[in-house]
């Protein structure tokens, strides 16, 4: 990453290497501290001398806390030496807790001699919302109050046109420093030989006054070092002898803790960073799903999160429908003027299924039918909108179509204007219904089905009608199979379209969107095999994983955003699907491409996407404006887990089956404290000739497991463990 970011729920900071907010940035980076889609910090420029320190290391390994190694430049002044190159180390550490933002510069002098030199920090906010630091939109906007200076504090301000005062507080050691009036910081220091100083910096962004509370610096950083253990500690564990998967496994899991943020329904993801640090309908539902045998309770937030904001009116200026789960949530002032239409935006056709299946899955996962009946009313109104407003005009498909004429034309996943292309190369017409969408709807009222089946056994069919509606729900799912099996098959080439347009004519380029589809169990099963094979041929799969679209297609582009690029998340969820169908081989050849692009990436962390070069280039290249960290990259290691494991779950028969396939390089791996329904599992899995032996170890649960012929032994061994084992 050519730039450095830390985050702590709603605040983050994204600087340059250096740790610098400079004053003239190029168009798209953005550099800032933000906080609700408004930027507090526009400047921030660490000066020795008036000069620009020079980068020794700049570490981004720890999410919550990033520390910065610069020196000094060689200074001279008409000739006189005033300060010898690399004689002055300066420690930039910085972390956020509690809504503020803090930072320590230490000074250390390596020279052999007493030194003197000036540190300053040029300092400014422009209080710009979002969508204008990234230059996608402008309009009626605020002006800004001024510069308040008082002993060791500068406070900038800003009234919005929203009617909201927005502040920003800086706070240094009373008499350490001046301000000049151009808001420039300056320190002069001296120290002697081995000796350092140390300046404390906070940073405090106010909202209509509301000033967040300072805590004492060991505290705030001891107890983020405290939580981020704990988070690690408490969810599931993976271990085994393939180093690299263990370091990108805990890079996901470290990554997606910097992801989380709570709106008051618990904690959720937002989509990634540094542009999408906000409630994300389909992205912070992906997440949760991949996050489901690590951390079920974050799904539980993120469907309450989504349910405070699902749709209630019909409002074209948002894309709004009643019981619509919505896109994207905006806090910045032109959406709270309205002159945006992100407050919430519903563009966004995948969502409202995905909060279904998620629903479902982790109910399953789970066994919390509470939170089914909570939920209850939401899934009710999900599944009117699937019908009645889904089904534009009543065509046969779920099809999305953009009304807002601030909105998103393309309102799948792959939302790029040039992505759902014809093989002439001419672009889909709207209504357009895609291909995953049908198998999100399909999976959606299938698992409902099967949980309403459970709840009309468990209570009764009470106030919901629980046993005619599931009925109806795997009518409705049965009946779009045969449907969706007649219109979307491109017989001539074995593979499913990506979608059909406004005419219902089949957009016929071959793409990676069947693989998020394969996991609903909608496909004819020699039709499944035609596409797990797809995959993973060599113009869907160049060696570091499958392509947003086939190599030797019209709209083919390595470097495009999502016509031939790789998206990690994509491969998750082609994963899922080929795990899911029992396609495991497959599945090993897409977990090996995605471990070999991540070497080639700062931290072992998968990027948002790379592009689409086949492996003869030598290593994966990387897209330019690709968000890192990113939630469902992220959340991808976590499904190679369950895709090795095999792991499938039969609520009904409350099973566990596993069928164990391994990566090449890898002979035995370890999952530990598992969360499925009320108890805890552990499997451990061990290359045993051709095939595996695989142990489980349970604690609290009463679920059965089931291993494959061939493994009784190992199957009856993990039965004993399961019915009074302590967990190892």
């Amino acid at each position: 990453m050519d730039y450095r970011v830390i985050k702590e729920n709603d605040l983050f900071l994204l600087t340059d290497q250096s740790g610098n907010i400079p004053e003239h940035q190029e168009q798209g980076d953005g550099f800032g501290l933000y906080m609700q889609d408004t930027r507090f910090l526009s400047r921030m420029e660490l000066l020795i001398n008036g000069k620009k320190p020079i980068v020794l290391a700049s570490e981004a390994d720890q999410n919550f806390l990033s520390t910065i190694l610069l020196t000094n430049p060689h200074m001279e002044e008409n000739g006189v030496l005033t300060l010898w190159r690399e004689s002055i180390e300066l420690k930039r550490t910085r972390y956020i807790y509690k809504d503020v933002l803090y930072e320590t510069i230490q000074a250390t002098n390596y020279s052999p001699y007493a030194c003197s030199f000036e540190l300053s920090l040029r300092i400014d906010a422009d209080f710009a919302d979002m969508f204008v630091v990234r230059g996608f939109m402008h309009g009626e906007l605020g002006k800004p109050r001024g510069r308040r200076i008082q002993g060791g504090a500068m406070q900038l301000g800003y009234d919005g046109a929203d009617g909201m005062i927005r502040e920003l507080k800086i706070g240094w050691p009373k008499d350490a420093g001046s301000v000049k009036p151009d808001g420039t910081i300056c320190f002069p220091i001296t120290l002697d030989a081995a000796q350092s100083a140390s300046i404390p910096f906070h940073y405090m962004p106010i909202v209509n006054g509301a000033e967040p509370k300072l805590y004492p610096r060991t505290e705030a950083l001891n107890t983020l070092q405290a939580e981020y253990d704990n988070w690690l500690g408490t969810s599931t564990t993976l271990d085994s002898d393939m180093p690299l998967m263990n370091d990108l496994y805990n890079r996901g899991m470290l990554d997606l803790r910097v992801l989380m943020t709570d709106l008051g329904f618990g904690m959720f993801p937002v989509a990634g960073l540094p542009w999408f640090a906000v409630p994300f309908g389909r992205d912070s539902l992906i997440t949760a799903l991949q996050m489901l045998p690590v951390r079920p309770e974050i799904a539980l937030g993120t469907l309450r999160t989504m349910a405070h904001h699902q749709g209630v009116k019909l409002d074209a200026w948002h894309d709004e429908q009643p019981g619509k789960i919505m896109h994207e949530l905006r806090k910045g002032e032109l959406s709270n003027t309205n002159q945006v239409p992100f407050s919430p935006y519903f563009g966004t056709i995948d969502a409202t299924p995905l909060f279904l299946v998620l629903l479902g899955e982790y109910v399953k996962w789970t066994g919390d039918y509470r939170a089914l009946k909570e939920l209850m009313p939401n899934a009710l109104r999900a599944l009117d909108w699937i019908d009645e407003y889904g089904h534009r005009e009543g065509g046969k498909f779920v099809a999305y179509f953009q009304e807002s004429s601030k909105g998103i034309a393309n309102q799948g996943w792959k939302d790029s204007a040039d992505s759902v292309v014809h093989r002439d190369g001419s672009y889909a017409k709207a209504p357009i219904a895609l291909i995953e969408v049908q198998g999100y709807v399909y999976q959606a009222k299938r698992a409902l089905a099967g949980l309403f089946a459970v709840m009309a056994e468990r209570e009764g069919d009470g106030e919901y009608a629980y046993g005619a509606l599931g009925k109806k729900l795997e009518a409705d799912a049965e009946a779009l199979r045969t449907r969706f099996e007649a219109d979307f098959w491109m017989a001539e080439e074995n593979y499913y379209a990506i979608a059909l347009d406004r005419e219902n004519k089949r957009v016929e380029s071959v793409t990676s969107n069947p693989g998020h589809a394969l996991m609903s169990g909608l496909f004819a099963p020699e039709r499944a095999a035609a596409v797990a094979k797809r995959l993973v041929a060599p113009d869907m799969f160049g060696g570091y994983g499958i392509r947003t679209m086939a190599e030797g297609q019209t709209g083919y582009n390595p470097m495009s955003y999502h016509d031939g690029s790789i998206w990690p998340h994509d491969n998750s969820m082609c994963l899922m699907g080929l795990s899911a169908q029992g396609f495991r081989q497959e599945a090993a050849v897409v977990i090996e491409g995605l471990l070999e692009a991540s070497k080639k990436f700062e931290n072992n962390r998968l990027p948002e996407l790379f592009c689409g070069y086949s492996a003869v280039h030598g290593r994966p290249v990387s897209y330019p404006v690709a968000c890192s960290p990113q939630a469902w990259a992220a959340g991808t290691p976590l499904v190679f887990m369950t895709s090795m494991l095999g792991l499938s779950l039969d609520l009904e028969a409350k099973t566990i089956r596993l069928n164990p396939v391994l990566p090449r390089g890898m002979n035995r791996l370890r999952i530990g404290n598992m969360r499925i329904g009320e108890g805890l599992i552990s499997v451990q899995v061990e290359r045993d000739g051709d095939g595996y032996r695989t142990k489980v170890d349970g604690s609290g649960t009463t679920w059965k497991v089931e291993l494959p012929n061939g493994a009784k032994a190992a199957a009856e061994e993990s039965a004993r463990a399961m019915s009074g084992g302590a967990m190892k």
